[in-house]
């Protein structure tokens, strides 16, 4: 089945924690802000569906995108096209954004294995602080947030992780990323991480192909790849 776990044992002997990327793992926004960012575009002469935004800027630092932008139009962007973007997408996320299913479940579970965690993302500091506040999430990463701002290089560099490592205490052959876009995947393999794909908006043969060792259709298959099942009463 589509993004199905290939794995179904927990992928590392000895685990210090996990680092989970935000947009599209924690919270359900990709698809909120390509609708934003592709309207915005479509706007300023530069025709862009929700689609195209999705397949072209996902997973990218918004410096990127703007270099993206001008790749692909031949012009530089607006002045205003990043301010604009903020605006629009903070209140758009503040009023739409959701949990993704299944990370409450696997949050607690993670809680009561005693298995730390982290969010590692490319999107803004203030961007988290409204997502993961809009669903509730954000208390659950008080002082585990980190982003590309914080490091010299985003994603796919392997930057971003090794200070969320660091900062963190985990090793990082003994941490597990979950990604769903493959630059993320890219920067958590060049870490010496081991990555799940959330192969969701992305389909599993790109996860595998940037360094997943395993993808999952669904959050809920992602806690027997992390901690060994209990063992059954004889």
């Amino acid at each position: 089945m589509r993004g199905d776990p290939i794995a179904v044992a927990p992928l590392l002997p000895q685990l210090d924690g996990v680092l989970f990327d935000c947009d599209g793992v924690l919270v359900d926004s990709e698809r909120i802000t390509s609708r934003v960012w592709a309207g915005l575009l479509t706007g300023y002469g530069m025709p862009t569906t929700t689609e195209e935004s999705l397949a072209t800027y996902l997973g990218n630092s918004m410096a990127r995108c703007l270099e993206i932008v001008e790749d692909r139009f031949g012009r530089t962007p607006p002045d205003d096209l990043l301010p604009r973007f903020y605006a629009d997408v903070k209140v758009a996320l503040a009023t739409e954004v959701t949990p993704v299913a299944g990370i409450v479940a696997l949050l607690n579970a993670l809680e009561i294995a005693g298995v730390p965690y982290g969010v590692a993302s490319n999107g803004e500091h203030d961007k988290m602080r409204t997502t993961l506040g809009a669903t509730g999430l954000l208390p659950r990463f008080e002082g585990r947030r980190f982003s590309a701002v914080d490091v010299a290089r985003p994603k796919p560099a392997p930057d971003l992780f090794l200070h969320a490592a660091q900062v963190l205490g985990f090793d990082p052959s003994r941490t597990i990323v979950v990604e769903d876009s493959p630059l993320g995947v890219r920067g958590a393999h060049a870490a010496g991480m081991t990555v799940i794909g959330f192969a969701e908006l992305v389909a599993p043969e790109r996860l595998l192909a940037a360094g997943a060792a395993c993808t999952v259709a669904h959050l809920s298959h992602v806690l027997p790849l992390l901690v060994p099942a209990p063992a059954s009463a004889s």
